[in-house]
């Protein structure tokens, strides 16, 4: 299910009533734990925290006049779902965040590539995120990105 919106603050007017204190939740355990120097717009049709163009110029590979995502969230139609790239992008990280689920949860983790799905969004780990969001700061995810997906 997508939501149609031109900002972020359109997209959350158009979310289901139910779901609207969760994804707001998230949004601000988000916004408040991740590190300096990532920008919240809406990014892919969703609220998403991404590198401005004005500090990392070269863009997403697959469209360069795109800022480089790092986290989004979406309500979607059976869940809300938590897009970490560097989840992605990092094993170690993928590692600690999977050994760290079960501490958090004792649902079992819905999880595809980078794509975290909360489909009984009372019990989403609101802690985990916060400590996945501290987890790397705008330069780590640069270099990251850079050492992986950039040809070189």
């Amino acid at each position: 299910m997508k939501i149609e919106a031109k900002n972020v603050e359109e997209y959350y007017q158009n979310i289901d009533l139910q779901r609207l204190p969760f994804m707001e939740k998230l949004h601000q355990t988000i916004d408040s734990n991740l590190p300096k120097g990532f920008e919240n717009t809406l990014s892919y049709g969703m609220p998403g925290w991404v590198v401005p163009l004005s500090y990392f110029g070269d863009g997403y590979h697959c469209k360069k006049d795109t800022p480089l995502p790092f986290i989004s969230i979406a309500s979607q139609k059976n869940f809300i779902a938590l897009y970490h790239m560097g989840i992605y992008a990092d094993p170690n990280l993928l590692d600690w965040f999977v050994s760290e689920f079960p501490k958090h949860s004792s649902k079992k983790l819905d999880m595809g590539k980078s794509c975290i799905r909360f489909k009984k969004v009372e019990e989403i780990p609101f802690d985990l995120i916060a400590q996945l969001c501290q987890k790397m700061n705008r330069d780590q995810w640069i270099k990251l990105y850079q050492d992986k997906y950039v040809k070189k």
